[in-house]
C-alpha cells in the first residue's frame, strides 16, 4: 500500500517541524499532534497511512498512544514508527510487543524518515 498521509507526533516544536518539513518536502500529506492523546484523536479522524510517534510526551506517552491505537478496530492497521531518544533494549522490546513497525533514534538524519517510509510502502 502506498503511503501518502503521515501523522507526526512530538511535543518538541523543533522535532515536529523537522518531521513536517522533511515529509512535506518529499510530497507527503502531513498532519501533526503534540501528545499521545491528540495523536489518538487525529488518527481516528484522519486515518493516516503511517504514524511517526515520539515516546516521551505529556498527557499520554507514545507507548500508551500506540497501545490505544493498536487496540482500536479503526486504527489498529495503521503502522507506527517510534521516533525517540529512548534507545534502550527494553524500550525496543516494549515497542515490538506493542506492534511498532520501526524505530528511529534521535538525533537522526532527515533521510532516515524517508528511508523508513519507503521500507514500509
Amino acid at each position: 500500500m502506498p503511503i501518502r498521509s503521515i501523522l507526526c507526533v512530538d511535543d518538541a516544536p523543533a522535532h515536529l517541524a523537522l518531521l513536517e518539513t522533511t515529509l512535506t518536502g518529499a510530497g507527503y500529506i502531513v498532519a501533526t499532534a503534540q501528545n499521545g492523546k491528540q495523536a489518538v484523536e487525529a488518527a481516528s479522524r484522519l486515518k493516516p497511512d503511517l504514524i511517526f510517534m515520539d515516546v516521551n510526551m505529556p498527557e499520554m506517552d507514545g507507548f500508551q498512544a500506540t497501545r490505544t491505537l493498536s487496540g482500536s478496530a479503526e486504527t489498529k492497521m495503521i503502522p507506527v514508527v517510534l521516533v525517540t531518544a529512548k534507545d534502550q533494549k527494553a524500550d525496543r522490546v516494549w515497542g515490538q510487543m506493542l506492534g511498532v513497525k520501526g524505530f528511529i533514534t534521535k538525533p537522526y538524519p532527515p533521510q532516515s524518515l524517508l528511508d523508513m517510509v519507503k521500507a514500509l510502502s
